[in-house]
């Protein structure tokens, strides 16, 4: 008898153990299904590695002759020389053949979340690629592309209630673009929300990458990208997120956006459509929209830049890039350097087809790594809180000059330019008690009530003795 009811009382605990299971599994299918929905309020931060950190885009398919990851992975020991710190991996993965633009096609119409593109090695070669980055002290994101897929994606058949649909049932490219060669993603359904955090969390745990650069990421609900930040921090905390959007919502996921106002107002004023005025607007603006912890990438180039609109030469003119490339090193944000601007690349690199970056002597190398050395050696220059206030100077001729100080303790850097083609004077209202000295651009020295002088689109970027070692 006691065997017997011992024998009922196992089948009984059993059952109840069971329909806890079963309970349990719907529970959390249920809450994961409704939390990928839904807003949550997930608290990131910048991780502390990026205090200090320039950024630097590659575009493997254009950097070398053979296009690889092997072959870039020569240059390493170059960038990390020149000061590189994270490393930003145009879409590595393969591109679609469906609808192709040109013979190669668009990075950005991924056939696989999950795979590398054969054109640049294996996956084998990219982990190398990022260890060996990693043992050199840099970090390294990869572009993701999110919005929109392939024609030809591994997901399209199986899944094409995934893709946004028209009112026939015929799936759409991304309303309001042009991009022919991909198809538009569903973030109304959350079976794609959680296959495309999963891809996500693939080459984190696979590949050991610190982050992402998320393509069009405005494009994409909000909601969606808390939950990507949370599942890959959870697994990997400390991972860098960059947004190409520039919307400040969008840094509830994101440590760092896209600062394209500024961008436009440097063209304009190369162009003489604009002046200094512009620029005092814009930092206005800045303050007024963004809060201290959002940090802004700043450029004067990129890849959809050098393609569509023209390199920073043609844009800006030979003589003006140097100024505007040490102004956005040394204004608040992150600076980015382009593959191929250390050579002072002037042409117009093309999207779909094969088109070699020839480097040369590397000629604007060496200011390059002035300006990352800097950016490292002196805390004002810091991303963030843990870099210096920025404080604009009046000046006597302010539609032209710009003038600002950073700082932060001892380490101070005062920045002098002129913005116009032509010669200009000016005087500065501020008193300095610090001893300054010329880092790069023409040689100044800081005195009270002297009238300083700069050539057309002249700069010059002073410290203080006072630098830091990392």
């Amino acid at each position: 008898m006691r065997k017997y009811v011992y024998s009922i009382a196992i089948i009984i605990i059993l059952a109840l153990s069971l329909t806890d299971i079963i309970m349990s599994s719907c529970k959390s299918h249920s809450f994961k299904t409704e939390n990928l929905m839904d807003s949550i309020d997930y608290k990131k931060s910048m991780p502390e590695w990026a205090e200090d950190c320039n950024i630097y885009e590659v575009n493997t398919r254009q950097y070398t002759p053979e296009g690889t990851f092997v072959a870039f992975q020569k240059h390493l020991p170059r960038l990390k020389a020149m000061g590189v710190d994270i490393i930003w991996m145009m879409p590595i993965n393969p591109i679609g053949e469906k609808n192709r633009k040109g013979k190669l096609g668009s990075y950005y119409a991924v056939k696989d979340y999950t795979a590398v593109n054969p054109e640049y090695g294996t996956e084998a070669d990219f982990k190398n690629l990022v260890n060996e980055a990693h043992k050199l002290g840099m970090h390294v994101i990869i572009d993701w592309v999110a919005n929109h897929t392939s024609w030809d994606n591994v997901w399209i058949k199986p899944h094409s209630d995934w893709y946004t649909k028209d009112s026939l049932g015929n799936i759409i490219i991304p309303k309001g673009t042009d991009w022919e060669d991909t198809a538009d993603l569903n973030y109304d359904n959350p079976e794609l929300r959680k296959a495309m955090i999963d891809a996500m969390k693939y080459w984190v745990k696979n590949t050991d990458i610190d982050g992402f650069r998320c393509d069009v990421a405005f494009m994409i609900p909000i909601s969606f990208w808390q939950h990507a930040r949370k599942a890959i921090d959870e697994l990997k905390p400390n991972c860098f997120f960059l947004a190409e959007a520039g919307e400040p919502v969008i840094h509830r996921a994101f440590d760092m956006t896209y600062d394209w106002p500024l961008k436009d107002t440097i063209n304009a004023i190369a162009k003489g459509k604009m002046n200094v005025t512009s620029l005092l607007k814009h930092f206005a603006d800045e303050n007024t929209k963004f809060k201290p912890e959002d940090l802004r990438m700043q450029f004067i180039t990129n890849h959809d830049l050098n393609t569509w609109d023209g390199s920073e030469y043609e844009r800006l003119g030979d003589k003006a890039v140097d100024a505007f490339n040490v102004l956005i090193y040394t204004i608040p944000g992150m600076p980015l350097t382009y593959s191929g601007q250390e050579a002072g690349l002037k042409k117009r690199l093309r999207f779909i087809d094969k088109d070699t970056i020839s480097f040369g002597k590397f000629e604007r190398q060496e200011l390059l790594t002035k300006l990352n050395q800097l950016k490292k050696n002196n805390k004002a220059l810091w991303n963030l809180n843990y870099g210096g206030n920025f404080r604009i100077l009046k000046n006597s001729n302010p539609e032209t000059i710009f003038c600002f100080v950073r700082s932060k303790g001892d380490d101070k850097v005062l920045c002098l330019f002129n913005f116009s083609d032509k010669v200009q004077t000016f005087k500065l209202e501020d008193k300095f008690q610090d001893k300054f000295n010329t880092y790069i651009g023409e040689k100044i020295s800081v005195s009270t009530d002297i009238e300083y002088k700069l050539k057309p689109w002249g700069y010059s970027v002073l410290t203080t003795n006072h630098l830091i070692t990392k």
